[in-house]
């Protein structure tokens, strides 16, 4: 990773909210802050940003590879283990754990502090929002994760709950959040909805609501009324996203855009390319999506070429020309980080009303769901989507499966990893893996070979996790098994086993 962003208070004491420069320029914890006229409106945004550079950035990178959506440039090396679906307990210790359990969770908790003790209700909910959101990350991480005894000061080695347990506790933190707040109540300073009042803050807090009941829902159907509640609450009218502040300085580019396309930091490497999987089920003889153009960018013969999961083949480096033959995420400087999209809500709905065996409502919020997905790629054609794939009633989890995982592709892959964790789909191709559709002893790629919508054996695979499997978790992070022996310590079957949602 070229740089983990990490809060300045002295950034913090000179900053415009007109842009997120300098909040992600930074290199002190604002968890534990010192100076007496720290505020909320000070803190706020520094949790949005440091949840923006580990999820926006970390998060989705590992969630591209784990789910398919991204393979390693041929020559290349940085994030080859994640290609092979490769997650060590050291890797998952800094910024994907360090900086979303310290620098979020407690920094929310403090900022939560502030707002009740001055009865800034709105800011309180927002906090609230941004530390279950980062809970709720983590929990789809490692399932098991300091919840009911972390913070507190009298123990230093706190009990790793399990992920229905923090799933359960975060509902009711958001609960009581919104008990207290009202649509007219201020907020603080934000990047997310600056100058507006708390009315957004609750349709995000009810549309994470809907989606932590969904996720539960998948072993546990009781809570369909609670869904329905939400399904019938106020809800997000636009894309949840951190947009708008973005620049192309140093230190305020979008997270993943500063990690992967600029050359701020002396890095010119290019990692990330198209998956033969995405490319193979968006383009095919009859078809193509309109959105791969906009997920993605074309290569140096204005087409796609999708890469395969598991090596970097450095023999191939002379046959490719880098990852300019391949494509490469559509990403700027100002692109949104998304948190929580329309199309995912409305998938949700659908996924609702499948289970209820409500095919027809189910099939209308599916459609709008690909709808949605369209516009806020800014491409048409939704129609035709829906023709070539429509909603099927007898098996419903694969048309939403298969539509989800092409939706946040370009929007957000980490949430993609989760929810192919969840509903199954696509399914693992068991007569074609990676080592058939590109050989390294005869330079051979061969991307016909490749059966649309379905996942592939990467060609070298962990073997913690082993074909025609999923990588379900990540192991619990080093920083924390090695100085807490309350926490859990990751063998090789833990890569496979599914965290409380997927089982």
């Amino acid at each position: 990773m070229k740089k983990i962003f990490i809060l300045s208070i002295v950034a913090l004491l000179t900053l415009s909210i007109t842009s997120c420069d300098k909040y992600l320029d930074i290199n002190v914890d604002p968890t534990a802050p010192s100076e007496s006229d720290l505020n909320t409106n000070l803190l706020l945004p520094a949790l949005e940003m440091n949840l923006a550079s580990s999820y926006g950035n970390y998060l989705r990178l590992v969630g591209g590879y784990f789910s398919e959506h991204y393979a390693q440039t041929f020559g290349t090396s940085n994030y080859l283990g994640y290609s092979q679906f490769e997650m060590t307990a050291t890797r998952s210790s800094y910024v994907g754990y360090t900086q979303l359990y310290l620098r979020v969770v407690s920094g929310a908790q403090n900022v939560k502090k502030l707002a009740e003790q001055d009865e800034e209700w709105g800011t309180y909910l927002a906090a609230t929002v941004l530390r279950a959101y980062a809970l709720a990350a983590l929990v789809d991480c490692y399932d098991s994760i300091p919840y009911t005894e972390a913070g507190v000061r009298e123990i230093t080695l706190p009990k790793c709950d399990d992920g229905r347990t923090v799933y359960n506790g975060i509902i009711d933190e958001i609960d009581f959040a919104l008990s207290k707040a009202a649509p007219a109540n201020s907020v603080a300073t934000n990047f997310l909805y600056p100058k507006q009042n708390a009315e957004n803050w609750i349709r995000f807090a009810n549309a994470l609501k809907l989606k932590l009941y969904t996720r539960i829902s998948n072993v546990d159907n009781s809570v369909a009324d609670k869904i329905a509640q939400l399904i019938n609450s106020e809800l997000p009218t636009a894309d949840v996203a951190i947009k708008g502040c973005w620049t192309p300085n140093v230190g305020s580019e979008n997270p993943f855009y500063a990690e992967e396309f600029a050359s701020n930091f002396g890095n010119t490497q290019e990692n990330v390319i198209a998956n033969i999987a995405l490319v193979g089920s968006m383009l095919q003889s009859d078809y193509e999506d309109p959105r791969l153009k906009a997920f993605f960018n074309v290569n140096d013969e204005d087409g796609f070429r999708g890469g395969v999961s598991g090596t970097n083949l450095t023999t191939f480096a002379s046959v490719f020309n880098g990852a300019s033959s391949f494509n490469r995420p559509n990403m700027k400087y100002d692109s949104p980080l998304s948190l929580i999209s329309l199309a995912e809500i409305e998938f949700f709905k659908a996924e609702y009303y499948a289970r209820a065996g409500n095919h027809t409502e189910a099939q209308a919020h599916y459609e709008a769901a690909i709808k949605e997905s369209f516009n806020s790629a800014g491409v048409k054609g939704a129609d035709a989507n829906i023709a070539k794939y429509p909603y099927e009633s007898d098996n419903w989890k694969k048309s939403i499966g298969l539509a989800k995982w092409i939706a946040l592709s370009g929007v957000d892959n980490f949430e993609a990893w989760c929810e192919l964790r969840r509903l199954r789909y696509p399914e693992f191709n068991t007569s074609v893996s990676g080592t058939d559709i590109c050989v390294e002893d005869t330079k051979t790629y061969t991307p016909e070979k490749y059966v649309p919508f379905t996942l592939y054996t990467p060609i070298k695979v962990s073997s913690s996790v082993g074909a025609n499997k999923l990588a379900e978790r990540f192991p619990h992070p080093e920083a924390s098994s090695t100085r807490n022996q309350n926490c859990p310590v990751g063998s090789n079957e833990i890569y496979t086993m599914p965290v409380f949602w997927a089982k």
